[in-house]
């Protein structure tokens, strides 16, 4: 791929300020590339939203699709350099909300997880034919980068996309979420539980009184799948949930040539379910992990893009 390894930038060095540097460090500027709303009416009522960008001159190049993380939007700050620089290299980008995220809550009476693969595979019928015309690509990031691997394996040769690729995504949910649980989490994960809660129970979210209850009630992100993602959506409990949704059980099914990058210094991804992986089991799948990054974070020395993006662009260049 003829990428130089990975160096932080200053002063991010460590797992955590890398982590961190997606809030501290300003986004991409798009003004360049005007967005065009696309609306998605699922066959269930609800409807997602994306902003579409085009490049200054049409290359003939894929349509790339960004599926952000947990908590996350399409107007999340590694969300918006991962499109500008796609843009710079001659790519239409669609930044993609799931279902109740950011400007689709008000849209969306249900609630993305980690397994809601199927809204991705009705997204990808519902983009109109122009979109699709030069072919599919996507990239989906932590929580969003599970949904695409389950999506791929599910669908192994019949998956219309040419290439993916995603960032830091949780593999196992089991092992990730007792990781986030750890102690020295303490604070990231207070930040994401008040997060999730705030978004589940929005206005436009349809809940009965006890899921309502459940939700406000949860203590850790384990509580709230255990008391409201499962029961919603058909579980026995969190932990079935984790492992009958987990990438890992997917993996072996994918036949798109798909980019995995992840960071040995992720505070909140278990690097140890990468190295543990049999990859030569797979050859569509190609690992890259990097000593640093921490989580979607990749703020490497000597370029503004971060140095994710720049992996992606490369893989993409042999992968077309």
């Amino acid at each position: 791929m003829n990428l130089p390894p990975f160096r932080p930038r200053f002063p991010f060095l460590t797992g955590d300020l890398q982590t961190l540097a997606n809030r501290l460090v300003p986004p991409a500027d798009l003004t360049r590339h005007p967005g065009e709303t696309v609306r998605l009416a699922m066959a269930d009522g609800d409807t997602l939203l994306g902003t579409l960008h085009r490049p200054a001159s049409d290359g003939g190049k894929p349509l790339a699709i960004l599926i952000h993380g947990l908590t996350g939007s399409a107007d999340s700050n590694y969300v918006l350099d991962s499109a500008a620089h796609l843009l710079s290299l001659g790519y239409s980008v669609l930044r993609l909300n799931l279902r109740g995220a950011g400007p689709t809550r008000p849209l969306c009476r249900g609630q993305y997880y980690a397994g809601r693969s199927q809204d991705l595979r009705e997204a990808l019928a519902l983009l109109p034919a122009e979109l699709r015309a030069n072919g599919l690509i996507a990239v989906g990031y932590s929580l969003g980068g599970a949904v695409l691997l389950k999506y791929l394996g599910e669908e192994g040769v019949a998956a219309p996309l040419l290439a993916a690729a995603t960032v830091c995504t949780p593999i196992d949910l089991s092992a990730t979420c007792a990781h986030m649980l750890r102690p020295r989490n303490l604070l990231y994960h207070a930040h994401i539980i008040a997060n999730m809660k705030r978004e589940a129970t929005a206005p436009g979210a349809e809940l009965s009184a006890g899921e309502r209850a459940a939700i406000v009630g949860s203590r850790t992100v384990w509580d709230y799948d255990e008391r409201f993602i499962a029961p919603r959506h058909g579980f026995a409990g969190a932990e079935d949930y984790y492992e009958r949704n987990k990438p890992l059980r997917f993996m072996p099914g994918i036949r798109v040539p798909t980019l995995m990058i992840a960071a040995a210094d992720d505070p909140w991804i278990p690097i140890g379910l990468y190295r543990g992986f049999d990859w030569k089991s797979n050859r569509a799948l190609t690992p890259l992990l990097a000593d640093g990054g921490g989580h979607v974070g990749f703020y490497g020395a000597g370029d503004r893009t971060p140095w994710s993006d720049r992996a992606i662009a490369s893989f993409l260049s042999c992968a077309l």
